[in-house]
Order: structure tokens, then C-alpha cells, then sequence
């Protein structure tokens, strides 16, 4: 049981609170013009009119004073909250002991990889062993690397609207026009297949009558002669697709595809940086299914405040890497790998109640923003699992015409004047996140939704 007094006492109690006449104030423009001269817009971010300076559990204050709700979590990556008192205790307390040890053992390193075995799922659980990196593209890269050394072959398949990162092998996979125009070649033998997107199904048919034929349709690709998929090592997918528009597929989409790999001989990778760490209800979003994956690549939510990342790999697999292969300076920090162990703490203790609580929160959640939606014409998908949340919005209903990137700016913006932070994503930037910690009260939930169903209906 999860204690709400508690959780309300890690963010700011008077949240929303917007104290300037517009945003942004003026204190955070000056911020803003600095940081437009002297950092690169290439940022995630780009132009995002608001400047962070403080940070509490699901809320934020910006340089002027303005109290938010953050329906974010830093892209899915506060799983417990900003600044968790024993996520910072932690960070103290090594910080007077060690931090930097050059990519050799240490004592917390070692700790924390027994510790993420502990918590893998199925047949990885204590059946593996870990890469550490800082971000997620690090790991996928590093994926994409021993899965060649692995199998002896070349290929990589992956899906339609996926998001794998943005390096170099990362970008191949990922699919998004505003990272591959204009930055192209990409790496060879890289296989693009439809992802299960049933709101928006690319085959024209309703689930469940479909008979699942996306996920068929991958093992026609895998296992018929003349496809061209001839040499394929792994395939990599989101367990449910981030920034492709969170859509969760039908789970046993997943069995059918797993099946494909394993006739083809081609290694399964669950992509779980952003839908891992409890967020969609389950410590990993694959465990929705029946499915024991080969590799699992994480982040985001795993470190918390701090940045770390890895690759985790069944055993046997892990075997046929050469050491020495992968160096990475500044992996398994001592401080990152404390910090991260309080982190996974959290969110396991008292039987994943935190991550139990997510489930939960998240189907009331989604009963409201429906219950609301009736009267919105322009909402035209409520889905996700957990607290990992997609609202899909359209001209209209009927035609599920994507809504114009105009309008979606000016919801953007109508929630963050309303004192919220919740930001879009999905192939055509139509689907707003709603992506909380998961420390997010029952209260602050419910005033996000009345700001994102007010927004909408102003719209």
C-alpha cells in the first residue's frame, strides 16, 4: 500500500502556480536568449519556452517563480520523482567515498548489476549480465554490436514509428523524418516492418478480426524465401512504441512475432528505455505478455535523476562478447550506480507497490480523460498501459485527420499558461504523453486531467 500524504510531501503542495503575467516570465526569457545564443537547438527540446530551476517530485519551478505540474517526468525518466530525499541521500553519501572509476569494478558497479538481474523478467532474471552506458542510444548501439558478434550476421529488423535513439546505428532503426532527413547514409541491412498500430492500422483491418496480421506478416518477412531478410541477427521493438505515439500492442502480437525470430534464428531485443521501470504498471512492459526476450535494452526511469542506461544479455549470449571490446569511460559511475540503486529500491519495494499503484492510477486516469472525451470531438484515442498514457487528437473523429501541428502548439501552450507540462509525440505530433512520475498524487492527476480536457475544449 502506498502511503498519498506521503507522496504529496514530495512535491510542491501549492502546484499548479503560475505567478507571472505570461510565460515565459521574464527572468526565464533572459535564461532563454542565453541559451538560444550559446547551446545547440539540435536539443530534444528545441525552443521550449520554459527554463527549469527547481525541481520536487512531480513538479517544477521555473526561474520566475511559476509552479508546474510536470506530466512528463523528463520524457519518462523520473520514475520516483524529482529530487527523492533517499535518491539524494544515496548520492551523498558515495559522493564522499568515490565517483569516477575509469570503467574498472567498483563496489556499487557490481552491486547494481546484481541488483538489475534480480529484477529482469523471465528467463534473464539472474540470467544475465550488464553493459552499462549513460543514455539509452548507448545501449542500443552496444545492441547493435554484439548481436552482430553474437549470431555472425548483419541484419537488424525493426518497425515502423520506432525510436531507438539518434546516433549513428540508433538512427538507422529509428524512424522519424525530423532525425533521418538530411543525415543519411544510414548503416546497411536494416529491415523497416509495420508496427501494430491498430487505431491506425496500415493493413485496413480491426483487431480482433485481423487475426493479427502485422504480426504475421513479420514472419512472412522472417521465414518466406525472396524477402531479402536472409541475414537478419535480431529484431528490436518497443514493447509498447514511445515516441512513435504510445500504442500499445495486442499481446499476443508479441508470442507470434517471438515465434518468427526463433524459426528464423534471429535474437529478440525489447526496447524498454522509456516503457521500462515500472511505468506501464509491470517493472517491464514485455512482462504484459508471455514472452522471454534475449537482450532488453533500459534507461530513463532505471537512473532516475541521474544518467544510466545498459544492456542487459542472457548469459550464454553474453559469453561470446571478448572483453575488452566496448570500453566506456564513464559507465558505471560510482555516484550514478548509487543513486540508481535507490532509485530501483523505490520502485520495488513492499512488492512493486509503487509499480502496482501505476496500474491502477493509470486505468482511472484513462476512465476519466474517456468519461471527458465524449463531449471533445477532437480526442480520438484514449490508450497505453499504466502510466504511460497517449491521447490522440484529430480534426474529427470520423476521419481520424491527424490534428494540425498549429493546433497542437497552441494546446501545448494552452496547458503550460494553465501551469502543466505535457508534451506530444506520434508520427503525425498528434498524441500528447501523459507520462508522470510515478509518485503523481490521485490529486495532481485529477487536476491534470480537468487542465488537458479544459485545453481541448477551448481548442
Amino acid at each position: 500500500m502506498v502511503n498519498e500524504k506521503e507522496l504529496a510531501g514530495l512535491s510542491y503542495d501549492d502546484a499548479p502556480k503560475i505567478v507571472t503575467k505570461k510565460i515565459p516570465g521574464p527572468k526565464s526569457q533572459k535564461y532563454l536568449e542565453k541559451s538560444f545564443t550559446y547551446e545547440s537547438m539540435a536539443r530534444g527540446a528545441g525552443r521550449f519556452p520554459l527554463v527549469f530551476k527547481e525541481g520536487k517530485g512531480t513538479t517544477i519551478k521555473d526561474a520566475d517563480g511559476n509552479v508546474y505540474l510536470d506530466i512528463t517526468a523528463g520524457v519518462a525518466v523520473n520514475s520516483v520523482g524529482r529530487c527523492h530525499p533517499r535518491v539524494i541521500e544515496a548520492m551523498k553519501s558515495q559522493m564522499d567515498t568515490l565517483m569516477h572509476a575509469s570503467d574498472l569494478s567498483n563496489v556499487r558497479r557490481t552491486e547494481l548489476a546484481e541488483k538489475v538481474a534480480s529484477v529482469m523478467p523471465g528467463n534473464l532474471k539472474n540470467n544475465c549480465v550488464s553493459y552499462f552506458s549513460q543514455g539509452g542510444s548507448g545501449a542500443v548501439e552496444t545492441a547493435i554490436k554484439f548481436v552482430r558478434k553474437i549470431t555472425g550476421r548483419t541484419q537488424i529488423a525493426a518497425f515502423h514509428g520506432a525510436y531507438h535513439g539518434v546516433w549513428c546505428g540508433g538512427n538507422s532503426l529509428t524512424t522519424g523524418d525530423q532525425y533521418r532527413k538530411g543525415y543519411g547514409p544510414f548503416i546497411p541491412g536494416v529491415i523497416h516492418l509495420p508496427y501494430p498500430y491498430c487505431y491506425r492500422c496500415c493493413f485496413g483491418l480491426k483487431y480482433p478480426s485481423c487475426k493479427m496480421q502485422c504480426a504475421h506478416y513479420v514472419d512472412y518477412v522472417l521465414n518466406t524465401p525472396y524477402t531479402g531478410a536472409d541475414d537478419v541477427g535480431a529484431l528490436i521493438i518497443e514493447a509498447q512504441q514511445g515516441e512513435g505515439g504510445y500504442v500499445p500492442p495486442p499481446p499476443e502480437y508479441f508470442t507470434i512475432v517471438k515465434k518468427a525470430c526463433e524459426k528464423h534464428g534471429a535474437l529478440y531485443i525489447s526496447d524498454e528505455v522509456q516503457a521500462g521501470a515500472g511505468r506501464t504498471g509491470k517493472m517491464w512492459c514485455i512482462e504484459h505478455t508471455d514472452v522471454d526476450p534475449d537482450m532488453i535494452t533500459w534507461g530513463k526511469g532505471m537512473g532516475g535523476d541521474v544518467p544510466m542506461a545498459g544492456l542487459t544479455i542472457r548469459s550464454d549470449l553474453a559469453a561470446k562478447i571478448e572483453d575488452q571490446s566496448q570500453p566506456n569511460t564513464f559507465a558505471g559511475n560510482a555516484m550514478t550506480c548509487a543513486g540508481s540503486m535507490a532509485n530501483i529500491d523505490i520502485l520495488t519495494e513492499n512488492d512493486q507497490a509503487l509499480i502496482k499503484r501505476a496500474a491502477t492510477l493509470g486505468e482511472l486516469i484513462k476512465k476519466q480523460i474517456k468519461k471527458g472525451a465524449k463531449d471533445i470531438p477532437i480526442i480520438g484515442d484514449v490508450r497505453g498501459l499504466g502510466l504511460m498514457i497517449g491521447i490522440e487528437f484529430v480534426e474529427d473523429r470520423e476521419s481520424r485527420k491527424p490534428l494540425s501541428g498549429e493546433k497542437v502548439g497552441k494546446m501545448v501552450m494552452g496547458m503550460l499558461n494553465k501551469g502543466m507540462i505535457m508534451v506530444p509525440c506520434g508520427r503525425f505530433g498528434n498524441v500528447f504523453r501523459f507520462m508522470p512520475s510515478l509518485t503523481l498524487t490521485k490529486n495532481h492527476a485529477t487536476k491534470a486531467v480537468e487542465i488537458l480536457l479544459e485545453t481541448a475544449s477551448e481548442l
